[in-house]
Parts: structure tokens; sequence; C-alpha cells
């Protein structure tokens, strides 16, 4: 009995860890929806939160973005490139090519953002990487003729 208590002690104690790592908790660092700078009219369609918990384990807030007051993907593209140099984030480049990238005042926080079309072709690539109801989402706002860009938010090198 004292053994059985002993691993699931050992057990709950490793989720904990493994909780803490991604945010959870108090930790100052952690990070979530309202660290994205939206352009006005713009509302987040999906959401997934992902972790890696490799070697160089992180989390990251996937998004899809839509904006219905935006005569296209571009358009609402540009609103976020406005809206975050408004803020003071620094442009950076992307994961790819076609992805933009921007760091936070301070470079806390990393966002990789692109148009819905942009970020179907480096998922169907294989040059990126998104949580399947990211690229179920992106395909669809896309197929629908929305309005749609997608937003990766990811803890910085500080």
């Amino acid at each position: 009995m004292r053994a059985k208590r002993s691993w699931l002690t050992g057990l709950l104690a490793a989720s904990c860890l493994v909780l803490a790592g991604c945010g959870a908790g108090d930790n100052p660092r952690a990070f979530g929806l309202t660290d994205v700078p939206l352009p006005s009219g713009a509302q987040i369609a999906t959401h997934v939160r992902s972790c890696d918990r490799g070697a160089n384990p992180y989390c990251a807030e996937q998004l899809v973005v839509v904006g219905p007051h935006y005569q296209s993907s571009a358009a609402l593209l540009a609103g976020e490139k406005q809206v975050l140099a408004e803020r003071g984030w620094t442009t950076t480049a992307g994961a790819d090519g076609v992805e933009k990238g921007a760091d936070s005042p301070g470079h806390e926080l990393r966002l990789t953002y692109a148009t819905a079309y942009e970020d179907l072709l480096g998922i169907d690539s294989s040059w990126i990487q998104r949580r399947p109801p990211i690229a179920h989402a992106l395909s669809t706002e896309m197929f629908d003729r929305a309005s749609a860009i997608s937003l990766m938010l990811v803890r910085g090198s500080s």
C-alpha cells in the first residue's frame, strides 16, 4: 500500500511540474489570449493551446482570427501589423518565407502571423506545424471567403 501511495505522490508531483512549465499557476511569465493584440473589429474564431515537452519545451497559443469588416485577409493582416507597431512590437521574420513575425516590447513574447491561405500553404508544404483544429478552421474560413489570419503566440527568448 505504501509503495502504491509513493508512486501516486510521484505522479502527482510530476503532473504539477508539467503544468507549471506550461504557464499554469501563479507563474509571472504565464501568457494567454489577453496578450494577443488584435485590430479593431477582429475576433478570435478558434483557439488551441499547444505544448511541446521535448528537449526545448514550450507552449503556444494558436489562433484563427476573423475580421468581418475587412475587405480581405490581406487587409486584416495589415491591420494586425499596424496594431503591433502602435503597441511597440518590433517586426521580425516569420517561421517561413510568407509568415510575418513580431516581438513584444521587452521581447517577452513572439507572435507569428499570416493570412489563412499563407498558413495553409505552409502547413501543406510542411514548412510549419499547426494543430488540426487550427488547420481545419483556416480551411473553413478561407473557403467561406472570410477575411481570416492565423496567429501563434509563444514565450520569447528572455
